[in-house]
């Protein structure tokens, strides 16, 4: 399972370990993802995505999942969340 999120992208960062000698040993920042299922509204069914704690936060800030993906970079994206973003877009079409 790769360590990236979902939504925002986010992924692994490396940096240095620096001991009070002021020794550097490299290592990574892993970002903190969660496994949660998020409600879509218009599709009325939930989704299971493993997504940062500062992705969740931002989808409970604008409203919701739907509201989320409809702001969000389709560059930032996995392909699972591409889908749900095309799901509804394509609902969206269908009731209008």
């Amino acid at each position: 399972m790769s360590r990236v999120c979902e939504l925002t992208g986010k992924g692994p960062m490396t940096g240095n370990n620096v001991s009070h000698a002021n020794n550097k040993t490299r290592r990574r920042f892993l970002p903190n993802l969660n496994d949660v299922t998020l409600m879509s509204e218009k599709l009325g069914r939930g989704y299971s995505l493993r997504i940062s704690a500062a992705a969740l936060r931002s989808v409970d800030h604008r409203g919701g999942l739907d509201a989320y993906l409809a702001k969000a970079k389709d560059s930032d994206l996995s392909d699972r969340a591409l889908k749900i973003k095309r799901e509804l877009a394509k609902a969206e079409t269908a009731q209008a």
